[in-house]
Protein backbone atom coordinates (compact mmCIF):
# COMPACT_ATOMS: atom_id res chain seq x y z
CA UNK A 1 0.00 0.00 0.00
CA UNK A 2 1.38 3.43 -1.03
CA UNK A 3 1.62 6.09 1.68
CA UNK A 4 -1.61 7.61 2.69
CA UNK A 5 -1.91 11.36 3.89
CA UNK A 6 -4.74 12.39 5.64
CA UNK A 7 -5.18 16.63 5.21
CA UNK A 8 -7.71 19.13 5.29
CA UNK A 9 -10.49 19.69 2.17
CA UNK A 10 -10.18 22.49 0.28
CA UNK A 11 -12.48 23.65 -2.71
CA UNK A 12 -9.88 22.12 -5.20
CA UNK A 13 -11.29 18.77 -4.13
CA UNK A 14 -15.01 19.26 -4.27
CA UNK A 15 -15.08 16.73 -7.47
CA UNK A 16 -12.78 14.53 -5.96
CA UNK A 17 -15.11 13.94 -2.89
CA UNK A 18 -17.86 13.98 -4.85
CA UNK A 19 -16.47 10.70 -7.03
CA UNK A 20 -15.94 8.72 -3.80
CA UNK A 21 -19.13 10.04 -2.74
CA UNK A 22 -21.04 8.79 -5.54
CA UNK A 23 -19.23 5.55 -5.73
CA UNK A 24 -19.45 4.76 -2.13
CA UNK A 25 -23.27 5.21 -2.15
CA UNK A 26 -23.68 3.26 -5.32
CA UNK A 27 -21.18 0.07 -3.59
CA UNK A 28 -22.65 0.89 0.50
CA UNK A 29 -26.14 1.45 -0.16
CA UNK A 30 -27.76 -1.42 -3.51
CA UNK A 31 -30.47 -2.73 -1.43
CA UNK A 32 -31.05 -0.36 1.10
CA UNK A 33 -32.11 2.83 -1.13
CA UNK A 34 -33.76 2.54 -4.25
CA UNK A 35 -31.46 1.86 -7.40
CA UNK A 36 -33.02 4.12 -9.24
CA UNK A 37 -31.94 6.82 -6.73
CA UNK A 38 -28.64 5.43 -6.94
CA UNK A 39 -28.08 5.16 -10.47
CA UNK A 40 -29.52 8.92 -10.21
CA UNK A 41 -26.98 10.02 -8.55
CA UNK A 42 -24.13 12.20 -10.35
CA UNK A 43 -20.55 13.25 -10.00
CA UNK A 44 -21.54 17.45 -11.16
CA UNK A 45 -24.36 17.66 -8.74
CA UNK A 46 -22.52 16.28 -6.21
CA UNK A 47 -19.54 18.31 -6.72
CA UNK A 48 -21.65 21.25 -6.77
CA UNK A 49 -22.84 20.44 -3.18
CA UNK A 50 -19.76 19.96 -1.80
CA UNK A 51 -18.29 22.83 -3.99
CA UNK A 52 -20.55 25.32 -1.81
CA UNK A 53 -19.77 23.34 1.55
CA UNK A 54 -16.24 23.56 1.53
CA UNK A 55 -16.36 26.97 -0.02
CA UNK A 56 -18.65 28.55 2.97
CA UNK A 57 -16.83 26.65 5.46
CA UNK A 58 -16.23 28.41 9.06
CA UNK A 59 -14.45 27.79 11.93
CA UNK A 60 -17.22 25.34 12.94
CA UNK A 61 -16.93 23.07 9.66
CA UNK A 62 -14.03 20.92 9.20
CA UNK A 63 -13.59 18.21 5.81
CA UNK A 64 -10.65 16.17 5.24
CA UNK A 65 -9.45 14.04 2.34
CA UNK A 66 -6.97 10.82 2.42
CA UNK A 67 -5.27 10.44 -0.45
CA UNK A 68 -2.70 8.54 -1.95
CA UNK A 69 -0.27 8.66 -4.56
CA UNK A 70 -3.61 7.68 -7.07
CA UNK A 71 -5.21 11.08 -5.96
CA UNK A 72 -8.08 11.29 -3.20
CA UNK A 73 -10.07 7.83 -2.45
CA UNK A 74 -11.41 8.96 1.06
CA UNK A 75 -13.20 11.99 3.22
CA UNK A 76 -14.94 12.85 6.45
CA UNK A 77 -16.77 16.04 7.35
CA UNK A 78 -18.04 17.00 10.67
CA UNK A 79 -19.27 20.32 12.06
CA UNK A 80 -20.56 21.58 15.53
CA UNK A 81 -23.40 21.89 16.04
CA UNK A 82 -25.86 25.20 16.32
CA UNK A 83 -28.45 22.80 18.09
CA UNK A 84 -27.67 20.28 19.92
CA UNK A 85 -29.37 16.36 18.88
CA UNK A 86 -29.66 13.63 21.16
CA UNK A 87 -27.75 15.60 23.65
CA UNK A 88 -24.61 15.66 21.77
CA UNK A 89 -22.87 19.60 20.92
CA UNK A 90 -21.17 18.06 17.52
CA UNK A 91 -21.22 16.05 14.65
CA UNK A 92 -19.66 13.85 12.41
CA UNK A 93 -21.50 14.54 8.67
CA UNK A 94 -19.91 11.63 6.71
CA UNK A 95 -16.76 9.46 6.51
CA UNK A 96 -16.88 7.62 3.13
CA UNK A 97 -13.77 5.86 1.50
CA UNK A 98 -13.85 4.14 -2.21
CA UNK A 99 -14.90 0.25 -1.24
CA UNK A 100 -11.33 -0.78 -2.07
CA UNK A 101 -10.02 1.36 0.58
CA UNK A 102 -11.99 0.11 2.83
CA UNK A 103 -10.84 -1.86 5.89
CA UNK A 104 -7.09 -0.66 6.07
CA UNK A 105 -8.12 2.02 9.49
CA UNK A 106 -7.97 5.33 7.20
CA UNK A 107 -11.14 5.51 8.12
CA UNK A 108 -10.28 5.74 11.56
CA UNK A 109 -8.15 8.30 11.30
CA UNK A 110 -10.91 10.29 9.10
CA UNK A 111 -12.85 10.06 11.93
CA UNK A 112 -10.09 11.01 14.15
CA UNK A 113 -9.23 14.00 12.25
CA UNK A 114 -12.79 15.23 12.44
CA UNK A 115 -12.84 14.95 16.12
CA UNK A 116 -9.63 16.55 16.74
CA UNK A 117 -10.84 19.33 15.02
CA UNK A 118 -14.04 19.90 16.70
CA UNK A 119 -12.01 19.22 19.90
CA UNK A 120 -10.24 22.35 19.12
CA UNK A 121 -13.03 24.63 18.88
CA UNK A 122 -14.48 23.24 22.26
CA UNK A 123 -16.03 19.93 20.94
CA UNK A 124 -16.72 17.21 23.84
CA UNK A 125 -18.54 15.08 22.33
CA UNK A 126 -19.51 14.01 19.03
CA UNK A 127 -23.07 11.77 16.96
CA UNK A 128 -23.05 10.49 13.94
CA UNK A 129 -25.96 8.79 11.53
CA UNK A 130 -25.89 5.40 9.41
CA UNK A 131 -28.55 3.79 7.42
CA UNK A 132 -29.62 0.95 10.03
CA UNK A 133 -29.20 -1.49 7.53
CA UNK A 134 -25.77 -0.66 6.99
CA UNK A 135 -24.32 -3.82 9.08
CA UNK A 136 -20.58 -2.99 7.94
CA UNK A 137 -20.87 0.68 8.97
CA UNK A 138 -22.24 -0.25 12.25
CA UNK A 139 -19.78 -2.69 13.13
CA UNK A 140 -17.28 0.04 12.53
CA UNK A 141 -18.77 2.91 15.05
CA UNK A 142 -18.84 -0.15 17.75
CA UNK A 143 -14.83 -0.60 16.71
CA UNK A 144 -14.66 3.13 17.57
CA UNK A 145 -16.41 2.55 20.93
CA UNK A 146 -19.48 4.58 19.67
CA UNK A 147 -22.80 4.10 22.07
CA UNK A 148 -25.96 3.71 20.01
CA UNK A 149 -27.95 6.07 20.99
CA UNK A 150 -31.05 5.92 19.28
CA UNK A 151 -32.78 4.05 16.12
CA UNK A 152 -35.77 6.00 14.33
CA UNK A 153 -37.08 6.54 10.98
CA UNK A 154 -36.08 9.62 8.72
CA UNK A 155 -36.85 10.89 5.47
CA UNK A 156 -34.28 11.33 2.93
CA UNK A 157 -34.96 13.17 -0.77
CA UNK A 158 -38.58 11.99 -0.32
CA UNK A 159 -37.40 7.94 0.60
CA UNK A 160 -39.04 6.47 4.32
CA UNK A 161 -35.76 4.93 5.66
CA UNK A 162 -34.40 3.86 9.40
CA UNK A 163 -31.26 5.60 10.97
CA UNK A 164 -29.30 4.51 14.12
CA UNK A 165 -27.71 7.29 15.88
CA UNK A 166 -24.30 6.25 17.18
CA UNK A 167 -22.53 8.93 19.55
CA UNK A 168 -19.25 9.67 21.78
CA UNK A 169 -19.44 11.52 24.88
CA UNK A 170 -16.21 12.06 24.84
CA UNK A 171 -14.60 12.82 21.79
CA UNK A 172 -10.96 13.05 23.39
CA UNK A 173 -9.61 9.42 22.41
CA UNK A 174 -10.65 9.65 19.00
CA UNK A 175 -9.11 13.39 18.78
CA UNK A 176 -6.04 11.73 20.23
CA UNK A 177 -5.75 9.53 17.13
CA UNK A 178 -5.44 12.18 14.89
CA UNK A 179 -2.43 12.33 12.03
CA UNK A 180 -3.60 14.86 9.82
CA UNK A 181 -0.64 16.79 7.35
CA UNK A 182 -0.39 20.24 7.38
CA UNK A 183 -0.18 22.42 3.74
Amino acid sequence: MTPVTVRAATVDDAVAIARVRVESWRATYRGMIPQAYLDGMTVEASATLWGKILATADARTHTFVAEDAEGVFGFSSGLVLAEPKQGFGSELAAVYLKPTYQRNGIGTRLVAAVAAALAKHGATDMITWVIAGNTAARRFYDALDAELVVEQPFEWDGMDLEEAGYGWRDIAPLAAMSRVASH
